[in-house]
């Protein structure tokens, strides 16, 4: 029997488990992730995590392991694979939004000279550690995260909105919004 105490929203399913137990909250640095990322909370935008966090295998497989060089150079012909694909979510915007986002996310990488040291700064280079008792006081959106989006779609990036970019947030590290009481808060940075 499993009894460690987690944040609410994990529940019993044991992938949803394993990402709240190995990875949500967990401050990344590596730009693959972070492209990985972004990539995902856009897919799941209208839809559940889980969802997306089922066919994450199968979109690691059809964008080559997220790659932002190669996502960037789809063609056409690689957009009408990826719409008959059925093990991604085969929504022609959320497609070219992955392509369109690669192109945005290496013109980032060429500027700051990494995404990590272009998106940490939202939040001041390390995570914001929140004390939340319950599921119920996570907010959907911050100022930070607000401001992250208005400054992702003016560098052309798409599917990037304030609760999009606030699930980015959390999902990063960039905070620590594992509630008070949670295993997991207590083997994360503190600050």
């Amino acid at each position: 029997m499993d009894e460690l105490v987690r944040c609410a929203w994990a529940g019993d399913d044991p992938l949803y488990r394993r990402y709240h137990d190995e990875e949500w909250g967990t401050p990344v640095h590596d730009d693959r992730r972070h492209f990985e990322m972004i990539c995902l909370e856009g897919a799941q935008a209208g839809l559940s995590w889980i969802t997306i966090l089922r066919k994450r295998e199968n979109y690691r497989a059809a964008f080559d392991d997220f790659d932002p060089v190669k996502v960037a150079g789809y063609d056409e012909a690689k957009v009408a694979e990826l719409l008959a694909n059925p093990g991604i979510v085969r929504n022609r915007l959320k497609v070219r939004a992955f392509i369109q986002n690669a192109q945005a996310f290496l013109r980032v990488q060429a500027e700051f000279g990494s995404f990590d040291a272009y998106i940490w700064r939202f939040v001041g280079g390390a995570p914001v550690v929140n004390h939340f008792q319950s599921l119920a006081e996570l907010p959907a959106q911050t100022p930070q995260a607000e401001a992250m989006s208005k400054d992702l779609k003016k560098r052309g990036f798409t599917f990037v909105g304030p609760t999009i970019c606030y699930a980015y947030i959390q999902a990063c590290g960039m905070v620590n919004d594992h509630v008070v009481t949670c295993f997991r808060r207590k083997g994360l940075p503190s600050s």
